[in-house]
């Protein structure tokens, strides 16, 4: 099939592109590399192009007889989301409109979308699955359910065929430590805590420590980048006509920030100075998936069921990076 994937230099978007080469895809990678990097994709799949520019996305399309979109380009921090709303709602929802409408006139008939847990809002289970209602606490996670509204919508008037795929923490590295994750800034508390381990910060802050949890700590389900991507991929191919679904990712398993950075000592055997911090807007207690659906409907199964094999991956690579 040939594919386009737009964000597809970035950190899960690099990952799904590689595994859809793996599986005889034609991959074309629109990305303006303003988050995503130009070494995590082949030069000859790489199309530098902003969604914002209309006229190249369009040509993009029609030059490469796409077939299918993966749509990774967003922007996705919680906490700027809070402060500068405008930036989601032009980047997520008014990119990811005309994105969708180039599809439909040029029928384009497949798309999966990179959506979030942040839809859910703050939980009212333990566990999540995808009948919980979904009432946003942030712009961000606002964005994304927008995004998932107009494609419930074009779906049956227009014939498009969808998934949309809730996931929680994206995590890890490549097992052969080529590829990791890097952003910048960085947020994303593993990576944090590694970076403490290789000695590059002299501690990491725990935003929040008086949540109704077990230790005080925000609590998060991790999900290794390479099971997300195999999701994305089994997802593609099974995608119907007219149809929509969605699904969580996730591995069903929910661990606390002290506890990610218990984990992360043993790993690296190297002791992580924490600083307790104020809570941080828009972050809920405790966010945990049930990915039962996925399993049963598309045969996913993690690779990487556990937190600490998928912080091994990551150590791998930081390591590796010197």
């Amino acid at each position: 099939m040939r594919v386009l994937i737009t964000g597809g230099a970035g950190y899960i978007g690099s990952f799904t592109a590689r595994k859809l080469m793996e599986r005889g895809h034609q991959v074309t990678v629109y990305d303006n590399l303003s988050a995503g990097h130009r070494n995590n994709v082949p030069a000859a799949n790489l199309i530098v192009g902003d969604l914002k520019d209309i006229d190249q996305l369009d040509q993009a399309l029609v030059v490469h007889r796409i077939e299918a979109v993966l749509h990774f380009a967003a922007s996705c921090y919680v906490g700027e989301s809070v402060t500068n709303p405008s930036k989601y709602y032009t980047n997520n929802v008014l990119n990811g409109f005309h994105l969708i409408e180039r599809m439909r006139r040029h029928k384009i008939g497949r798309f999966v979308f990179s959506s979030s847990c942040a839809v859910y809002g703050v939980p009212t289970t333990d566990t999540l699955d995808e009948s919980h209602p979904t009432q946003p606490v942030n712009p961000y996670g606002h964005s994304k359910l927008s995004t998932e509204y107009m494609l419930a919508d074009y779906a049956p008037a227009y014939g498009l065929g969808y998934t949309s795929l809730r996931y929680f923490n994206a995590a890890g590295a490549s097992a052969d430590g080529q590829y990791g994750e890097k952003h910048d800034p960085e947020t994303h508390l593993i990576p944090l805590v590694l970076d403490v381990a290789m000695q590059k910060k002299p501690n990491v802050s725990v935003y929040g420590t008086d949540y109704p949890t077990p230790d005080g700590t925000c609590i998060r389900d991790y999900v290794h980048v390479e099971d997300l991507a195999e999701a994305h991929a089994l997802a593609l191919e099974r995608i119907e006509p007219g149809k929509g679904a969605v699904y969580n990712l996730g591995s069903g398993t929910g661990s606390s920030v002290q506890e990610v950075i218990h984990i992360c000592e043993e790993v690296t055997g190297s002791k992580i100075p924490v600083i307790a911090a104020a809570r941080r807007p828009g972050d809920p207690a405790r966010l945990v998936a049930s990915s039962s659906k996925i399993r049963s409907a598309l045969g996913w199964k993690p690779k990487y069921p556990d937190l600490h094999s998928i912080i091994e991956t990551a150590w791998n690579w930081h390591q590796r990076q010197g």
